[in-house]
């Protein structure tokens, strides 16, 4: 959420910034929050004004009293009297215009960084660079959950029973694997100096409504029937909210924490068969990483989260490569997202395993997140990005450690996690 003192004093910023987000539907919102923002202000200016001249003349009612100005005192306090009717009336305006105001700035996308290339969706996003060599070996790499029923490694049949579609059971080397992997990035971010966390798994609407937009929470969340929660779709959300409504000294930040957490997504929407298997689900498990900062420092930040996720796929001998998110593949609270994805030799292409944004003030000014420094405040910036999450991240793994004969070899760094095995041999 963009502060309506920028928008008040650049209203062409604002709609330029719309337009390079493809988002033209919204313009007119910039002239009516203007005009609701114009009378917001004048109505709290009588307000302030009556408020004055209560205390004014409440102040000339002891004095008509002790003079013996009995008449005096009591028009007086007839004015006090119909001052505050119209103050009564004035107060439920300011509340309603506040409402208003809010709900359109909330909908209103941030200003994005001069940097994004604009463009209309994720297929003109735009490649940064590559990391390791992509190979496709000798032979077929089977579809992954063909590779992982060799192992006895997953039952989705079963999963469909108990659950429907979307969920899965993992079993054996494969759940061990995952757990592994999960293990692993917990330690290489807390080896990177971030502070482990394993937070709440549901929130309350007021944070949902801070960490994100309501296109996106309709799109994701799944609500606690009867109950002011959500199930998390990410752990992001959770870790950001626990700064809501706080005054955070300068000395103490950053803020720089990790944290594991069980994700639950609707994913609305039909895929293609490479987004089937366990590539688009409704429950997965992630580790994540967000950093609460100055905002001078927010773009040294968002270079180090990106490059915390390349240097993890690099150490499992994944290749990888990143890219600079367009306009209009931004969602709307985002500044800027560089997106890491992962090399598939099945597909012979790369495919998406974690993303990182840097939000800029925007859940901030929402949440209501202020930095101390010195005599003066101001909102935090807020960035956030995948350490990785499996078992999407299992579809790389197995596909670039694959051999021949399906056995599936275990990098060096994932050893410890996996009782020192340098590789796991398939039963089927």
């Amino acid at each position: 959420m963009i502060d309506i003192k920028f928008l008040r004093e650049n209203p062409d910023v604002v709609r330029q910034n719309i337009r390079n987000k493809f988002q033209d539907k919204k313009l007119p919102l910039v002239d009516e929050v203007i005009a609701l923002d114009a009378e917001s202000r004048a109505v709290k200016t009588e307000a302030d004004n009556l408020r004055s001249s209560r205390n004014k003349i409440s102040k000339q009612i002891g004095m008509f009293m002790a003079q013996g100005k009995k008449e005096e005192a009591e028009a007086a306090k007839k004015q006090v009297e119909e001052n505050a009717a119209r103050l009564a009336e004035l107060q439920k305006l300011e509340a309603e215009y506040e409402e208003k105001i809010t709900k359109i700035m909330m909908t209103i996308p941030n200003i994005i960084d001069p940097s994004v290339p604009i463009g209309k969706d994720d297929s003109e996003n735009v490649e940064v660079q590559r990391y390791g060599d992509p190979v496709v070996p000798d032979f077929e790499i089977p579809y992954h959950t063909d590779i992982m029923e060799r192992f006895d490694g997953i039952d989705l049949d079963s999963a469909r029973d108990v659950a429907g579609n979307g969920f899965y059971y993992l079993m054996g080397d494969i759940a061990r694997l995952h757990s592994a992997v999960i293990s692993y990035a917990r330690d290489f971010m807390i080896d990177r100096g971030f502070t482990y966390c394993i937070p709440p798994f549901m929130i309350r609407s007021n944070v949902v409504t801070g960490v994100m937009s309501f296109a996106e929470m309709d799109a994701m969340m799944y609500k606690i029937e009867g109950e002011d929660l959500y199930l998390i779709g990410t752990s992001e959300h959770s870790m950001i909210g626990k700064f809501i409504d706080k005054i955070v000294p300068a000395e103490t930040l950053p803020q720089t924490l990790t944290s594991y957490s069980p994700c639950f997504r609707k994913e609305k929407g039909a895929h293609g068969i490479e987004e089937r298997g366990v590539y688009r689900i409704h429950q997965f498990e992630k580790q994540e990483m967000i950093v609460v900062c100055k905002p001078e420092d927010s773009p040294m930040w968002f270079d180090k989260l990106w490059q915390n996720t390349v240097d993890l796929f690099r150490s499992l001998d994944i290749p990888v490569r990143t890219l600079e998110c367009c306009s209009g593949d931004l969602a709307d609270l985002k500044v800027k997202s560089v997106d890491v994805e992962a090399w598939s030799p099945r597909q012979k292409k790369y495919f998406e395993v974690g993303s990182c944004s840097n939000l800029g003030d925007a859940q901030a000014r929402r949440l209501k997140i202020r930095v101390a420094d010195g005599k003066q405040k101001y909102f935090a910036h807020t960035l956030n990005n995948t350490v990785v999450a499996p078992p999407r991240m299992l579809i790389a793994f197995l596909e670039n450690n694959l051999n021949e004969d399906g056995s599936v070899n275990i990098p060096e760094a994932l050893r410890p996690y996996m009782g020192g095995k340098s590789v796991i041999e398939a039963k089927k």
